[in-house]
């Protein structure tokens, strides 16, 4: 559930749902929206104030934070993770390396396009 959350935090603010400076809900508003335990949702917040998608501002709360730049080190489990998974979930499924790359085109251009 964590990393669900996370990716689906990261997703709203790369596709632009959420904009800089804009308030984040709080920890109990977001456990209780999304049906987890507060410590879940605390956690999920703590972490995404660690990579720098988050700020916490005093007497202001939590606030969505201008995008980080990507380290290289995302970068490279960016494509020896998340690619490796797909390309075996794809296989599995018998799609083509075609059709593979022709999704990844298009779910690419409906994300920037919110942006």
């Amino acid at each position: 559930m964590f990393e669900q959350m996370v990716f689906a935090a990261k997703k709203a603010f790369i596709s632009g749902e959420f904009q800089a400076g804009q308030a984040f809900p709080s920890v109990r508003t977001l456990a209780a929206e999304l049906k987890v335990h507060p410590n879940t949702a605390l956690k999920v917040v703590q972490h995404l104030i660690q990579e720098g998608f988050l700020e916490s501002r005093p007497g202001i709360g939590t606030v969505v934070a201008a995008l980080p730049e990507a380290r290289e080190a995302d970068r490279k489990r960016l494509l020896q993770q998340e690619v490796e998974q797909l390309v075996v979930e794809a296989m599995r499924v018998g799609v083509s390396v075609d059709q593979v790359v022709e999704a990844v085109r298009a779910q690419w251009s409906r994300i920037e396009k919110r942006s």
